[in-house]
């Protein structure tokens, strides 16, 4: 069980510190310039973005999409969740300060971002024909053709 749910704690942590390392160089950084500020926040997004096309690509290649896709949804969720409630308090602000508007903002470009990654990171491993299924239908296909031609009697 634990190997299971290790990776999974493990890229939610990876992807809250992301978050985390965001608002402490918009913090420290450039508080006071709005423009900076959705620079780095747009950078955060894309960094989330490629850590999940990379977890993508490697998980894909060794496991069926069925287990991989819960176990990078119940990252995302875990780290969505610290993100929104959790990750305001390291810049000095609660979850709702800038308003309701701002918080399913926030809320919904996670989502896109980490979803746009997820997917683009899986359409390259099915492009290149690494994913799991088809390496277990190309290992299909070769033994069906070593195996010898069986004679038919009449």
């Amino acid at each position: 069980m634990r190997q299971r749910w290790l990776p999974v704690g493990v890229l939610a942590g990876v992807l809250f510190a992301v978050n985390v390392v965001a608002r402490l160089v918009v913090r420290f950084g450039s508080d006071t310039d709005p423009q900076t500020q959705d620079r780095l926040s747009f950078a955060m997004f894309v960094v989330i973005g490629v850590v999940l096309g990379s977890v993508a690509f490697v998980w894909g290649r060794d496991r069926p999409v069925e287990r991989w896709s819960g176990d990078a949804a119940a990252a995302i969720l875990a780290a969505l969740v610290l993100t929104v409630f959790v990750g305001p308090f390291v810049s000095g602000d609660h979850p709702f300060s800038a308003g309701a508007g701002a918080f399913f903002s926030q809320v919904w470009l996670y989502a896109g971002f980490s979803t746009g990654g997820v997917l683009l990171g899986y359409l390259v491993l099915i492009t290149l024909g690494w994913d799991h299924r088809s390496k277990s239908l190309e290992r299909y296909a070769e033994t069906k053709l070593n195996k010898p031609r069986r004679v038919v009697r009449r």
